[in-house]
């Protein structure tokens, strides 16, 4: 099983980005996604999740309004869009996959991605 999270960079407070998380080895939908972050001095902590079979979605309050997850099950691919990126942003970001779950605890978290770096400057 493998997850590839590409799309981070470094951008401007204000901008987008978005991110995705391509897998492989894996009944993609059967798979709950889910999307973590960790800056140096915080632990990692949740952002969002979307159900195997989409639809349903939980997003942290923290970027709530501002970042959506999405998935193409066809592509066997996840997303998260972040608008109106903040300093506070700036973290690595990585993308997991739990079976026929999805919530906002890493340890429900089977297989995970290598994560990509998100640098938000203000």
């Amino acid at each position: 099983v493998q997850l590839q999270a590409s799309g981070g960079g470094q951008v401007q407070a204000g901008d987008s980005l978005r991110l995705s998380c391509a897998t492989s080895g894996l009944t993609f939908s059967d798979y709950g996604m889910g999307w973590f972050r960790q800056s140096p001095r915080k632990e990692r902590e949740f952002v969002a999740a979307i159900r195997w079979s989409g639809g349903d979605t939980d997003v942290a309050n923290s970027v709530k309004g501002r970042f959506t997850i999405s998935r193409d099950n066809a592509k066997s691919t996840a997303y998260l869009q972040m608008n109106s990126l903040k300093p506070e942003d700036t973290a690595v970001y990585f993308c997991a996959a739990a079976r026929l779950t999805y919530s906002e605890h890493a340890s429900d978290y089977r297989y995970w991605g290598q994560g990509t770096l998100v640098t938000v400057s203000s």
